[in-house]
């Protein structure tokens, strides 16, 4: 680990993105044993993504979700990835939110978007034109209600006279979605909150990351709220496996299929015609990695240099591979790729590259030691003979 840089902590955020032909409740159920088995490995954090269409990704409520999954693990914090602001009444999301807060013991972390689906927009009847502009109302009050104040606000779309009558169990952190637009990244630094780049996905979404992190710092400035890389996440494609051609084998028979699901749905994501394709275009472009633990060591590596550095890496969950093969890529991911970035490793490794350039010392002073033993026993029982 670069001391240049933050160190990384790793976690996953499910859309979560699932085959149409899996039974759904069973799909769920998958989730949260996959959270638990994060848990278990030592991640730091899993998002849960909030859609209503599609028939892909079928969470409709994150604060569900989070919940179940939090009463099935111990530590690690969870996302609520995101909650679509403009599909809510501000007050209500603040209440919940903090609801959550206490049942987590603080666990909980406040995910804020615009929403994606434009047929989420559709079936409730907004106009998706509007979004950013509600995303920055809604998330103002609530931020306000977070710090115990009265709100007092009518909008177009809302009105507010009050406050909560719970206050947040911990100082509930908050991330902001950015993928293309600077609307997420200005918000990160007026608020001084976290940024989720979910569009790091696509080589246009990598190029974006800089002039993102600069908008976050330049609306810090102006707000006067500290803002660190810390608390910026990206998001990435990734499955990992003991060989490349395993890793490739993982994805074979599904990341197609999800892949053309997610290019009609997001505006840089291009269709592809065979995995092999996908997968080496996938790992050139730097919007992900399908591969081994070394090769996924190299390429966060190459994302710190083009971003200047991120405190949190999120791998893009969905049924790329069995349950089995996705189980192993986060054991991989855990025992030999997260020890390189959170610094853990840094003194073993003094420790052992001590050892092994002593020229054999500590086995020539340990021989030397038994002999002068073994010589001063064999003289003192010769004196007693």
């Amino acid at each position: 680990m670069s001391s240049t840089y933050p160190p990384v902590k790793f976690g996953a955020f499910f859309g979560p993105f699932h085959k149409v032909g899996l039974d759904p409740t069973l799909a769920l159920k998958q989730d949260l044993e996959l959270i638990e088995h994060m848990d278990r490995l030592g991640f730091a954090e899993a998002w849960v993504g909030e859609h209503h269409s599609g028939g892909v990704e079928i969470v409709a409520s994150p604060e569900i979700m989070v919940a179940a999954a939090a009463a099935r693990t111990s530590r690690i914090k969870l996302g609520l990835g995101v909650i679509s602001l403009p599909y809510h009444h501000p007050f209500m999301v603040a209440d919940r939110v903090v609801l959550l807060d206490h049942l987590t013991e603080g666990r909980v972390i406040f995910g804020a978007g615009p929403g994606q689906l434009t047929d989420d927009c559709r079936i409730i009847g907004i106009n998706p034109m509007d979004n950013r502009r509600k995303l920055e109302q809604a998330l103002d009050v609530i931020i306000r209600l977070f710090d115990g104040q009265t709100v007092q606000e009518t909008t177009d779309w809302y009105t507010v006279d009050g406050y909560l009558q719970l206050a947040p169990f911990s100082d509930i952190e908050i991330a902001v979605t950015g993928a293309w637009s600077p609307t997420g990244p200005s918000l990160a630094g007026r608020y001084g909150t976290g940024l989720l780049s979910l569009g790091a996905t696509t080589p246009a979404g990598l190029e974006l990351l800089a002039s993102h992190w600069k908008v976050v710092e330049e609306q810090a400035a102006i707000s006067g709220r500290p803002v660190s890389r810390d608390s910026w996440r990206l998001l990435q494609l990734t499955h990992i496996a003991e060989t490349e051609e395993q890793a490739l084998a993982d994805v074979a028979d599904r990341l197609l299929t999800m892949n053309n699901y997610m290019a009609q749905i997001s505006p840089a994501a291009v269709e592809y015609e065979s995995v092999e394709s996908l997968v080496r275009d996938t790992n050139a472009s730097g919007g992900g990695l399908i591969g081994t633990p070394e090769m996924l060591v190299a390429h966060i590596k190459r994302l710190q240099e083009k971003s200047g550095g991120f405190g949190r890496y999120l791998m893009l969950q969905g049924d790329w591979a069995t349950q089995e093969a996705t189980k192993r890529s986060y054991q991989l991911i855990a025992e030999e790729v997260v020890p390189y970035f959170n610094g853990s490793l840094r003194s073993r490794e003094r420790g052992y590259s001590e050892v092994l350039s002593s020229n054999l010392a500590g086995a020539q002073a340990t021989t030397a030691a038994v002999n002068a033993a073994r010589e001063q026993f064999d003289a003192k029982h010769a004196s007693t003979s």
